[in-house]
């Protein structure tokens, strides 16, 4: 995280992205700046101060995971998503809550491999380039020297160059960097990677399964692909051997640590309630069970060692039956901020549909222009489409934005189908097409129920 990015410009960068949820914006935007003046800190107070992690509560489909996943894309940390529900009391059969951290060194380890492979991007393309000069021309392979002729250190001739093939392969090679014969198939011989084992839950099966792997030589196949293709390819295969893994996983398991964001999603689902058995009990064990981790653990990872003390945990749940006390009072202490996040009224519906840079409307006009379809949406669909979701939303289950989604599918069921084949192509879509289109699904609220 750079020194420019103060809280109100983190802000700003979300209202490119979530319409809405301001407060929750700014608590967040807080929580990395704090970060930020905590990497700047001297060692001794630096590592006293871990940071205050953050409680979302709101019902679904209003932004919750939006929010985590852009921060995380703006400082370019290591982020993962998993559901409280998906782990297990420690002894039952499931996920132990230590495979997030696991996933989170995962991540990291990704992001540290692609920017160190990107600084060996030319040197990789240039052996791919040499790669595919020599599957187009294979070069004479030197004759292979007896065990005769090592003990009398006898050599064999060398076999004389050629200056006319020499020039010829190197003229191949440079209409092979010009992209002149990019659309020509060639077989290339590519790393097999079917079959590799290592993302087992089971600490110790992954560090023998690695050994194994590293002790035995890469399988390779062939494939069949144009030189555009190889040498993307190719440059892959080449900038991931020119990596030093060493180097990658130790500065992985440092961002990771330093920088790592964990998004808890459904934690509301394992928040049990007083005097209760059964199904309850194992809610509270996996809360116990998360609590360590949250709290500051060392977790054995096959990179090594990862410290979870600095990792900014950010916890969501819509807390519909459940409520925030609900969990145990030790976890209820490590999420000190607590944001509320408030349901999408029809104006956020309809700035969502247009407003963000991933706006929906947008994403369906770029989807139907590859068939040559230009669709216009009037203002009043757009009032129609927020004015639909809300009233759905009211009557129905409050899924905040995503029911958006399931109208616009809705109504662009029949162009979407027919628009291959339209002779106009220029669609316009107002707010009668849309009251047509959802008229009766919206009238009745048991098939709205099963529709929308």
């Amino acid at each position: 995280m750079n020194d420019e990015l103060t809280p109100r410009r983190i802000v700003e960068y979300l209202d490119q992205y979530i319409i809405g949820q301001q407060y929750a914006k700014k608590s967040v935007a807080v929580a990395l700046r704090n970060r930020w003046r905590a990497s700047k800190l001297s060692p001794e107070i630096a590592k006293e101060v871990s940071p205050k992690n953050i409680l979302l509560i709101g019902p679904t489909g209003v932004g919750k995971t939006e929010i985590a996943r852009r921060i995380a894309s703006l400082t370019n940390a290591p982020f993962v998503k998993v559901e409280a529900t998906k782990y297990t009391e420690v002894g039952y059969v499931g996920r132990d809550v230590e495979s997030m951290v696991r996933d989170l060194a995962e991540e990291s380890v990704r992001l540290v491999k692609k920017t160190e492979a990107d600084r060996h991007k030319k040197d990789a393309e240039e052996a791919a380039l040499k790669k595919i000069q020599e599957a187009m021309w294979p070069s004479k392979k030197t004759e292979t020297r007896s065990p005769m002729d090592i003990i009398f250190g006898e050599k064999k001739a060398e076999p004389a160059i050629d200056q006319g093939e020499k020039e010829r392969r190197k003229d191949l090679l440079e209409r092979i960097r010009s992209g002149e014969l990019d659309d020509r198939m060639i077989e290339i011989e590519v790393e097999d990677k079917s079959g590799t084992s290592g993302d087992s839950d089971n600490e110790q099966a992954n560090q023998i399964s690695m050994m194994l792997s590293n002790m035995m030589p890469k399988k390779t196949r062939k494939k069949r692909v144009t030189v555009r293709q190889a040498k993307s390819i190719l440059a892959e295969e080449a900038a991931e051997e020119m990596v030093d893994m060493g180097v990658v996983k130790e500065k992985a398991i440092r961002l990771a640590e330093e920088r790592g964001i964990i998004f808890i999603d459904e934690i509301d689902k394992i928040a049990g309630r007083n005097n209760t058995s059964g199904a309850d009990v194992s809610r509270e064990g996996v809360q116990r069970d998360i609590l360590p981790i949250v709290e500051g653990a060392t977790v054995k990872t096959k990179y090594g060692q990862m410290k979870t003390d600095h990792i900014l945990f950010i916890a969501a749940g819509a807390f519909h039956v459940s409520k925030p006390s609900d969990l145990i009072p030790e976890l209820q202490g490590r999420f000190p901020v607590r944001v509320e996040l408030s349901s999408l009224t029809k104006e956020d519906l309809r700035k969502i549909l247009t407003e963000p840079r991933q706006a929906l409307i947008r994403q369906y006009e770029s989807l139907l222009e590859t068939e040559g379809v230009t669709i216009t949406f009037t203002e009043s669909s757009l009032d129609a489409i927020a004015e639909i979701a809300t009233h759905v939303n009211e009557e129905t289950e409050d899924i905040g934005a995503r029911r958006l989604y399931t109208i616009l599918e809705r109504v662009l069921e029949d162009i979407s189908f027919e628009a291959p084949d339209l002779e106009d192509k220029n669609v316009t879509i107002d707010g009668d097409y849309i009251r047509e289109k959802m008229g009766r699904i919206t009238q009745d609220i048991d098939v709205s129920n099963y529709i929308l």
